[in-house]
């Protein structure tokens, strides 16, 4: 039998975790088995529990570790309000609408995600809220927590606009509904800067 290194153990573990991000936002938790998810990484299926429990531990694990990584990202945009509106335009972009693989785990996951165990549903919690903060920041630097519903409601929005573009089947229409988004939540968010 082979020993793997602790290094090689968490290099494959975070392959699968990085993996199943791709997997589950394009596929959905329910129509991503453990199979599939372990040939995506390029191991087999037995190899799964070597780092994991279950299935619903590498959601939480993937879901939690997409979020991070998402606010990686957010965080290198510039600061203040043309941040903002560079993080809006970017989220309802139609290159996002039509990458969901690549994109975010709220707009690709977030019905399933509801359905899911306290874990996954905490991981996501904790994961949209680091987000939310860092984006309430940007808007009210002297007093950040006085923004974080406000900027929890227009992401929401966000969510939900760019999952309605991914739905209609009228191209025109969905660019439209990203259009109206953008406006949508800069009007928002503006107005969050001014209370």
């Amino acid at each position: 039998m082979v020993r793997y290194s602790k290094e090689h153990k968490q290099a494959t573990r975070q392959r699968i975790i990085e993996t199943a991000g791709r997997r589950l936002k394009k596929d959905g938790i329910d129509g991503s088995g453990v199979a599939t998810l372990m040939a995506d990484a390029g191991l087999t299926n037995g190899a799964f529990y070597a780092h994991f429990a279950s299935k619903e531990e590498l959601v939480a694990t993937t879901v939690a570790d997409q979020l991070r990584e998402q606010r990686e990202n957010l965080s290198a945009v510039a600061p203040g309000r043309a941040g903002v509106e560079q993080i809006v335009r970017q989220y309802l972009s139609p290159e996002h609408r039509d990458n969901p693989g690549e994109g975010c785990p709220s707009a690709a996951l977030l019905d399933e995600i509801g359905r899911c165990t306290d874990v996954t549903r905490q991981a996501y919690t904790a994961g949209v809220l680091d987000i939310i903060d860092d984006f309430a920041a940007r808007l009210a630097p002297h007093d950040p927590q006085s923004a974080r519903v406000k900027t929890l409601t227009v992401y929401a929005g966000m969510v939900g606009t760019l999952q309605l573009s991914r739905a209609l089947a009228d191209r025109q229409l969905a660019d439209a509904v990203l259009e109206q988004g953008i406006h949508n939540a800069l009007t928002l968010l503006d107005a969050t800067q001014q209370s």
